[in-house]
C-alpha cells in the first residue's frame, strides 16, 4: 500500500511510532528492539499498516543489534571501532528516513535487514 490517502491518521501515526520507538536504543540497552516490539504488539491485530511496519522495524533492529555485536567483537582488533560508529549512524539515518516515509503513508523497506519475523 503506497497511497497515503487510503490510510487513516492513526495508521500513519502508529506506523511511524513503530520506527521512531527504536530510538530508545540510543538511551536504553535493547530499547531499539523493545520500543518497536511494544508498539507492534499493541496494534498489530488492529491496524494492518502497523503490523507490516512493526515487523519491518523489528527485523531491522534485530539485524542492527547483531551487526553492532559483531563490530564490538571486532573492536578488540581496532577495526570494529569505526564499524560500530558506522552501524550507529546508519541505524539513526535509516530510522529517520523510515519514520518520515511511513508518516507520509509511503511503504518502506530497510536495506541490509535480515527477516526474522514474517
Amino acid at each position: 500500500m503506497t497511497n497515503g490517502s487510503k490510510l487513516t491518521q492513526d495508521e500513519k501515526t502508529y506506523g511511524m511510532l513503530a520506527h521512531v520507538a527504536a530510538l530508545a536504543g540510543f538511551i536504553i540497552p535493547f530499547g531499539n528492539i523493545i520500543g518497536p516490539l511494544v508498539v507492534w504488539l499493541l496494534k498489530k491485530d488492529e491496524l494492518a499498516w502497523v503490523n507490516r511496519h512493526g515487523k519491518e522495524s523489528l527485523n531491522f533492529q534485530i539485524s542492527i543489534t547483531i551487526y553492532a555485536f559483531v563490530a564490538f567483537l571486532l573492536s578488540f582488533v581496532l577495526i570494529g571501532i569505526p564499524l560500530l560508529i558506522a552501524v550507529g549512524v546508519f541505524s539513526l539515518v535509516m530510522i529517520i528516513i523510515a519514520s518520515v516515509k511511513v508518516s507520509n503513508g509511503e511503504d518502506f523497506k530497510y536495506p541490509l535487514r535480515i527477516t526474522f519475523i514474517k
